[in-house]
């Protein structure tokens, strides 16, 4: 591959090789000669997917980032990255890699200031830029071919490394730079550097000792964990110890929920009674990947000692007060377990009583009702191993913690940011993920609520376009429940739509070959569930489920309290 290259065949090439089959976005008319390039990198397994639009193309992205590792996204210049910013700030803030590129007016044009569409008129053409560099772990314009191949390597290896979005501008000329493509024959040197060795080892001789002096030391598990790469070195810690093991909302189907030593999902002082005396009883906590948000924490209400923590982060470590900056937890996991004696850890460990959540009616309510508190054991014994679940902001969100997952289930959920509609546009990158992967034939499934469909809900159509089989469940419940009970109970501006027939959406978007259901009662689901044609995903389908209007997640309810007792001081 000697000699040289287009910069946008660069670009593209060098995605390819991070394991990006599908680049998504929309076409706008700064981008079209960039996107013409694709076809010229890789085979036919590397292509265009278009989204509906640009803000659910960035929610598609970051459900693609979330089952491949990176995604990429091209926009075009102001009206169309301005549509996506909202999603690339919601993966800034969850750290999922995204590239995003923008297609931009020429270089001519910008350097003569020309009063072109979809600027502001004032000829500022860096105005976009510095919107996006709060929501960008790197930005740059390719503005010649000559240091081209460096920049984008520099931007790919932050995005990677940060597991957080870069943006990268590409003016229409400059997608047809010449650029060396010498560097290609290299793979980008992405992981993180070693610890310092010194730094390091001060830390893992600290971290064996208080847990040599520990009486009763548990793991919990939070959303860094796997955005940064180590569950895997988390799951062998948790067999090597056999320590109870716990994970917080974020974290969910970051360990083996099958584990004899997963105990349970823990959310401050609303988690389950038995959690919360478990893990708040702990001598030491080994706490990976913490990332604590308000719904990520019961509204900050953890009650547990720092005196008695350590933190594992991805670029840094605190144990106690201290703080060690630069020490990366993937390197001192690995070193961890091979220094620590597992007979020793063994004796310290204490009895998991399980985390078991049974099907029961909520009170208030007949049997003959789907309440939030039957259907989401239930939905448990639905899933099965490998299976993607996507949550939706709301109900589904909060209702998933009551499952216990099969072995190996990614779950994908927006709990710090939480912008509704993002569920619909995560799913389709999630399925698309899925279908680029090496495992093509695991189950994608959405649970979302019907007023959140009705954010983003054209996304459905590229799945159909794309002709993928994931599972959609709505609830119907008549509105935002989740707004709801933070404040307006029975306010209109909580009301949706409630004449959608959502038994025709998939026709609609043109399905050829589907399936829809519509349940009322806890016996349609069982009868749904049992249904081995339906649990097979052969073919799109949606369930239309029924639940009562104001009915909740045990757990959803006591965070709406605590919000709106927030927003009111």
């Amino acid at each position: 591959m000697a000699g040289e290259i287009f910069v946008g065949e660069y670009l593209f090439e060098r995605i390819r090789q991070l394991g990006v089959k599908s680049i998504q976005g929309v076409p706008g008319d700064f981008n079209l000669t960039l996107l013409d390039l694709i076809e010229n990198v890789g085979d036919e397994s590397f292509r265009w997917v278009g989204n509906t639009n640009e803000l659910n193309g960035a929610y598609s992205a970051d459900g693609y980032a979330r089952v491949k590792g990176l995604s990429a996204i091209v926009t075009t210049f102001g009206v169309g990255e301005l549509s996506a910013i909202n999603g690339l700030a919601g993966a800034y803030s969850e750290h999922v890699p995204i590239v995003h590129i923008v297609g931009m007016p020429s270089t001519k044009a910008q350097r003569t200031g020309a009063l072109l569409h979809h600027t502001l008129g004032n000829g500022d053409f860096g105005i976009f830029v510095e919107m996006n560099r709060p929501v960008s772990a790197y930005t740059t314009v390719i503005t010649d071919g000559e240091n081209a191949s460096k920049v984008i390597d520099e931007a790919l290896t932050i995005c990677y490394r940060k597991a957080r979005p870069v943006y990268i501008g590409v003016p229409a000329d400059a997608g047809y730079f010449k650029t060396s493509s010498e560097p290609l024959r290299f793979p980008l040197e992405i992981e993180e550097p070693e610890n310092d060795p010194l730094s390091e080892q001060e830390v893992l001789t600290t971290i064996v000792d208080m847990i040599e002096k520990a009486k009763k030391p548990v793991i919990l598990v939070d959303a860094c964990a796997i955005r940064h790469r180590v569950v895997p070195e988390v799951k062998q810690l948790m067999e090597l110890t056999r320590f109870p093991s716990y994970v917080t909302p974020m974290g969910k189907s970051a360990l083996d929920e099958t584990s004899k030593y997963f105990d349970g999902v823990y959310v401050g002082s609303i988690s389950d009674p038995d959690v919360k005396e478990r893990i708040e009883s702990t001598d030491l906590l080994l706490s990976f990947g913490a990332l604590k948000s308000d719904f990520n924490t019961g509204s900050f209400s953890y009650h547990l000692s720092q005196q008695n923590s350590i933190e594992f982060h991805s670029d840094h470590m605190i144990i106690r007060y201290a703080y060690y900056p630069d020490v990366s937890m993937k390197y001192v996991i690995r070193k961890l377990l091979n220094v620590l004696n597992p007979e020793k850890c063994h004796a310290k460990a204490a009895p998991v009583l399980g985390y078991h959540i049974q099907p029961k009616h909520a009170s208030g309510y007949t049997e003959n009702d789907i309440t939030q508190s039957w259907f989401w054991p239930k939905f448990s014994e639905f899933l099965k191993a490998k299976d993607v679940v996507v949550t939706e902001t709301g109900t589904a969100n909060f209702g998933i913690l009551d499952c216990r997952f099969p072995p190996d289930v990614t779950a994908i959920s927006q709990v710090l940011w939480g912008s509704i509609g993002y569920s619909v546009g995560a799913f389709f990158g999630a399925a698309l993920g899925v279908r680029d992967s090496d495992e093509p034939n695991r189950r994608t499934i959405l649970v979302v609520g019907d007023g959140s469909l009705h954010l983003t809900v054209t996304e459905i159509s590229t799945c159909i376009r794309q002709n993928l089989k994931p599972i959609i469940f709505v609830i119907n419940n008549d509105g935002y429940t989740i707004e709801r009970l933070i404040h307006g109970l029975h306010a209109g501006y909580n009301d949706i739509n409630t004449q959608w027939q959502y038994q025709d959406l998939l026709k609609f978007f043109g399905a050829k070959q589907s399936r829809s259901y519509r349940v009322k009662t806890p016996q349609d689901v069982e009868k749904l569930f049992n249904d081995k044609q339906f649990a097979s995903a052969d073919v799109i389908q949606l369930v239309e489920v029924i639940m009562p209007k104001l009915d909740a997640p045990r757990i959803l309810i006591e965070q709406a309290k605590m919000t709106s007792k927030i927003n009111k001081e």
